[in-house]
C-alpha cells in the first residue's frame, strides 16, 4: 500500500503541535484565530511577515523558528491569496501546497489552523476537508518495493510528516464533509498505485484479482477468462494478447447503490494494457518502460468504482475493465492480419501498435449488449497524438453527445481535472475504411487521436457516450500542487463528480 498522510479534524481552541502551519489572506489579512496568535506573540508573526515582504499571496510562505509567546516550535505561516474569489480547486490546491511546505520541515506530526477571514466562497468546514484533501493526495508516495530500515518492532520506519491535525470551527462539520472526498482520495490512490505496479508485477490476472478485492466494498466482481473471451467472441481483445504468455481478462465491477435496482447503469470502460511493447510493430526502446501505465484508463475505472462504493453513492454503476498484454512472439498478431469483433464487423490491423482501440472496440460492445446503459464512458491511454495536440494539461474527449460531454467539462472544470472536446464526423472515416475489412486500425499520420475516437465510435450504437483519451495526464503529467509522483490517479475526481452532480438523486427526507 503507498504512503499517506492520517488527518484529524479539532476545535481551534485544541493545542498546537510543535510545528504549525497558519493561513494568511492577501494583505496580512489574519482571521480571528491568527490574530489572537500574533497577539500572544506580542505581534511578531505580523512582524515578521513584514520584515520579509510577505503579503499573503497565494502559495508563499515564511516561517518563524521557537516564536515568542507561543508554545510552539515552528510557525510556517501560509499564503491563502483572496479567499473571496477562491473555488473549490484552489483550496484543494492549496492544501497540496501546505503540505508540501510542512512535509520539508520534517516533522511527523503537525497543525494546521484552517481558518480563513472572509471566506464567503465556502463554508468553513468545506475549506477544511478542501485543504485536508489536497493535503492528503499530496502525501502519496509510491514506495512498496523500496527497501526501508525497520523500527525495533519490525515495522517499517517512516519518514515525513505523518498526521494533520486540523484546527477548525466545526470539527464534526468538517469530518463529515472530509468524509466523501476521503473516499475519493483512496480510489485516487488505487488508480495510482496500479498504474506505478511494474509490469513484472501487475499483469492482467493479477490486475483481474487486484480487482476482485473491490468486493470487501460491496461491489460485485465477475471476472471473464480466456474460454468465457472465446465464447463471447471478443476476438479483437484476444488478438491482442495473444503474443504474451500472460492471459487476458475483462474484470466486471458493478455498484448498485440506487434504491431501485433496476434503474439502467452508467458504464465506464477502461483501457487496461499492462504492458504495451507494441507488438511486432514494435515501440523504440527509449521511454518504453513507461508502457508499463498503459492501464490508466482501467486503473481510473477500478478507483472509481471504488470511491463510488466507499462512499455509498446513490447510483447504478458498472465497471469494465479490458485487461491484456501487447507482447511479440510467434505466436503474435501480424500487421495486415484481419480479425472479427465481437459486434461481427471485420478489422484489419495495418499496425500492431494500435492495439487498444481493438480491446476497448469488444469491451464497449459487451457494454451494450448484456447492460443496457444509460451512458458509457470510456477512457485510454490511446494516442500520442493527443499528448501533441493538448500536452499534459487537458485530456482529449470525445462524445456522440453534447450533454454528456457538457456534463463532464462542467466536472472537469470544477475539480481542476480538464477536457478538451474534440471533434468527431464522419468526414474523417475514410481514413479508416479498409478495402479488404471493414475497417484498418489506424488511419495515418494526420489526425491519430481523431481517427482513434472514429474507430471506437463504429462499436458504439444509440447510446450516449464520451471517449476520453487521457494519454497525456495518466501517467508522466505535469506535476501539480497535489500530485508529485508518476502516476495522477487522474479521471476518479472527473467522473466521481460528473456522476454525483448530474446522475445522484437526493434521498427523500423523512416525514
Amino acid at each position: 500500500m503507498s504512503d499517506r498522510i492520517a488527518i484529524d479534524f479539532v476545535p481551534l481552541s485544541a493545542p498546537l503541535q510543535p510545528t504549525a502551519a497558519l493561513l494568511s489572506a492577501q494583505d496580512l489579512v489574519l482571521s480571528p484565530e491568527a490574530r489572537a496568535l500574533n497577539g500572544k506573540s506580542n505581534g511578531a508573526v505580523l512582524r515578521a511577515a513584514e520584515a520579509g515582504d510577505f503579503k499573503g499571496k497565494a502559495r508563499t510562505s515564511y516561517e518563524m523558528l521557537a516564536p515568542g509567546g507561543l508554545d510552539i516550535r515552528r510557525l510556517v505561516v501560509i499564503g491563502a491569496g483572496q479567499p473571496d474569489q477562491s473555488k473549490e480547486t484552489d483550496w484543494v490546491n492549496l492544501g497540496g501546497y501546505l503540505y508540501g511546505q510542512i512535509a520539508a520541515r520534517k516533522c511527523e506530526t503537525a497543525s494546521l489552523v484552517a481558518e480563513i477571514a472572509d471566506p464567503r466562497s465556502r463554508s468553513a468546514a468545506d475549506i477544511a476537508a478542501d485543504l485536508a484533501f489536497g493535503a492528503v493526495l499530496r502525501s502519496y508516495r509510491f514506495r512498496k518495493y523500496a527497501s526501508k530500515p525497520k523500527e525495533e518492532n519490525g515495522d517499517q520506519k517512516t519518514d515525513g510528516l505523518a498526521r494533520l491535525v486540523v484546527h477548525t470551527q466545526d470539527p464534526d462539520a468538517a469530518q463529515m464533509a472530509f468524509a466523501r472526498r476521503a473516499a475519493v482520495a483512496n480510489g485516487m490512490f488505487l488508480a495510482r498505485d496500479l498504474v506505478n505496479e511494474p509490469a513484472n508485477m501487475l499483469g492482467p490476472v493479477e490486475f483481474a484479482d487486484r480487482a476482485r478485492e473491490l468486493a470487501r466494498f460491496g461491489v460485485e466482481v465477475d471476472i471473464l477468462d480466456v474460454d468465457a473471451l472465446k465464447a463471447l467472441k471478443m476476438n479483437a481483445l484476444l488478438a491482442v494478447g495473444q503474443g504474451s504468455v500472460r492471459p487476458p481478462r475483462v474484470a466486471v465491477l458493478q455498484w448498485n447503490g440506487a434504491r431501485s435496482r433496476r434503474s439502467k447503469p452508467l458504464c465506464f470502460v477502461g483501457k487496461g494494457v499492462c504492458f504495451d511493447s507494441g507488438g511486432l510493430s514494435m515501440k523504440p526502446a527509449q521511454g518504453m518502460e513507461d508502457m508499463k501505465g498503459d492501464m490508466g484508463g482501467a486503473a481510473c475505472v477500478a478507483g472509481l468504482m471504488q470511491a463510488l462504493a466507499e462512499r455509498q453513492a446513490n447510483v447504478n454503476a458498472v465497471g469494465l475493465l479490458g485487461l491484456t498484454e501487447n507482447m511479440p512472439s510467434g505466436t503474435a498478431q501480424r500487421p495486415g492480419d484481419i480479425v472479427t469483433s465481437m459486434s461481427g464487423q471485420t478489422i484489419e490491423v495495418l499496425n500492431t501498435d494500435a492495439e487498444g482501440r481493438l480491446v476497448l472496440a469488444d469491451v464497449l460492445w459487451y457494454a451494450q449488449e448484456r447492460f443496457k446503459p444509460r451512458l458509457i464512458v470510456d477512457l485510454a491511454t490511446l494516442t500520442g497524438a493527443i499528448i501533441i495536440a493538448l500536452g499534459k494539461e487537458h485530456a482529449g474527449l470525445f462524445a456522440n453527445d453534447d450533454r454528456l460531454a457538457a456534463d463532464l467539462t462542467e466536472a472537469g472544470t470544477a475539480t481542476g481535472e480538464l477536457v478538451w472536446r474534440m471533434p468527431l464526423s464522419s468526414a474523417y472515416d475514410k481514413l479508416i475504411d479498409s478495402r479488404t475489412a471493414d475497417m484498418k486500425n489506424i488511419g495515418g499520420r494526420h489526425g491519430g487521436a481523431i481517427t482513434a475516437a472514429q474507430f471506437l465510435q463504429r462499436f458504439v450504437r444509440d447510446t450516449p457516450w464520451a471517449h476520453i483519451d487521457v494519454a497525456g495526464v495518466a501517467m508522466d503529467s505535469s506535476k501539480t500542487d497535489i500530485s508529485q509522483g508518476w502516476a495522477s490517479g487522474w479521471g476518479v475526481r472527473l467522473l466521481d463528480r460528473m456522476i454525483a452532480d448530474k446522475h445522484e438523486k437526493p434521498e427523500k427526507p423523512e416525514k
